[in-house]
């Protein structure tokens, strides 16, 4: 028997929008709380930079080159191709968009220098699509001393979450880890996902396992899951919390089940999720298993070492399949298709999760200009960000983000997915060997909507 080809369909790679976050596991952070620091800026209220009477100028520090050149590549052509689409169409209240950007490698050091350059040189108006944990994580004190807007962080650092700050410049858009963890934690004890048939809830009395990387996305993630337990009430006997890495996840997975969990939480990325779940098929641990929006790639599962006894659920705040999600596929689509690239990297940028991410990014700073625009006020700092403020932002092909009243908890609603097969019709073009008339494909399915915290609570 030929064994099953690894392959993805380019469009759900698209609806999972696994790694836009951009993360290592290079910093070693413990953070237990949310922060709620409050916001002081140095700029004055009706202080604007970056705006003439024909242009607005913007920019942003990405990785484009490197290790992680395929994630920052892609995310700031989708961006650029956004602003040339409303520049072809007139700008915004006459102005149109200029974009500045610079390699920082993803190297905080670099990342510093390109950034104080970006706002005291080249005086940008706002920073759009923040690139990466290094950089974002080493700049946001900066940000807030200039009251400089910037729309969207790629990574989900728990340093991006703040409670009721109004003004507050940093407008974090893609889901906190710490909102991550919680929505996890929630739907393991509140959903019916677990027995024989997945439609039974996990026992009263069963433990539930989280492993996480001693990292900024590890903690982050685990936060979350410490919030949710004393927000569901659950006793604190009923969870054990083991730092794992490549050489101790294999015992971390022995301790779990000895102790008989009925689930297992990994708050972490890509590739400590992976080796996780093979540590947990050599030790044959049999429970569900729950993780972040990050890991929704088929290509961190092996799928010889999977069963549905150990189902794998993440998060995910992009749905392409609603009503909604179509349409917005439609606008998308059109956006690259005008887009100054060759035409084979504007079709495979249609499928790209890192692209989506920059369309996502840009078209959320636009909104931002449109509602100034549309308010008849001077654009500045402090009007650009109270507009932002205004009401909540329906999020392409998502759900919404919601600055109103200072809120700065990035989108804190997600659908839950579920890793499995299905089966494509026709001929297999990964394979050459043998012409098929249907084969299996690895995907994420959708098994539960795009629902906020409090939802999952009340069921």
């Amino acid at each position: 028997m030929k064994k099953l080809v690894l392959f993805v369909l380019t469009m759900m790679a698209a609806f999972t929008l696994t790694a836009c976050v951009a993360d290592t596991t290079a910093t070693a952070t413990t953070t237990t709380t949310a922060t709620t620091t409050t916001v002081t800026t140095s700029g004055a209220a009706a202080y604007v930079q970056g705006v003439t009477d024909t242009t607005i100028t913007v920019g942003n520090t990405a990785a484009v080159s490197g290790y992680f050149a395929s994630v920052g590549i892609p995310f700031n052509d989708a961006i650029k191709a956004v602003f040339k689409q409303v520049n072809d169409a007139g700008g915004i209240d006459g102005r149109t968009i200029n974009f500045i950007t610079y390699d920082d490698q993803f190297n905080a050091e670099l990342g510093v220098t390109d950034t104080e350059t970006l706002v005291e040189d080249d005086e940008v108006f706002a920073l759009v699509g923040h690139f990466g944990t290094p950089t974002v994580g080493a700049t946001l004190g900066y940000i807030q001393e200039k009251g400089v807007p910037m729309v969207y962080a790629a990574t989900g650092i728990n340093s991006l979450y703040f409670a009721e700050t109004v003004g507050n410049p940093i407008m974090a858009v893609q889901p906190i880890y710490l909102t991550d963890g919680r929505i996890m934690t929630a739907r393991v004890f509140k959903e019916a996902l677990f027995g024989a048939t997945n439609d039974a809830l996990l026992d009263s009395t069963a433990k539930v396992g989280v492993l996480y990387t001693n990292d900024d996305v590890g903690n982050s993630i685990k936060a979350g899951v410490e919030i949710e337990m004393a927000s569901l009430g659950i006793e604190s006997s009923r969870i054990l919390y083991i730092p794992v890495t490549a050489d101790t996840a294999v015992s971390a997975v022995s301790i779990l089940k000895s102790v008989n969990v009925g689930a297992v939480i990994l708050a972490m990325n890509q590739a400590p999720f992976a080796y996780t779940l093979n540590a947990m098929y050599d030790q044959s641990l049999e429970v569900p298993v729950f993780t972040s929006y990050v890991n929704a790639d088929v290509t961190a599962v092996d799928h010889l070492k999977y069963s549905e006894s150990r189902a794998i659920y993440t998060n995910a705040w992009v749905d392409l399949y609603s009503d909604k999600g179509q349409a917005d596929v439609v606008e998308f689509i059109a956006c690259m298709d005008q887009a100054d690239l060759p035409e084979a990297t504007r079709n495979a940028y249609k499928g790209n999760s890192f692209a989506i991410a920059g369309y996502i990014a840009a078209t959320v700073f636009v909104e931002g200009l449109k509602r100034v625009a549309a308010n008849g006020e001077d654009l500045t700092w402090a009007s650009y960000i109270a507009a932002m403020e205004e009401a909540p932002i329906s999020i392409p092909m998502g759900g919404t983000v919601d600055f109103t009243g200072g809120k700065r908890w990035g989108i804190a609603s997600m659908s839950l997915l579920k890793y499995g097969f299905t089966t494509i019709v026709g001929d297999n073009p990964a394979t050459t060997d043998v012409v098929e008339t249907s084969y299996a494909s690895e995907t994420f399915t959708k098994v539960r909507e795009i629902e906020t915290i409090l939802e999952i609570e009340a069921k």
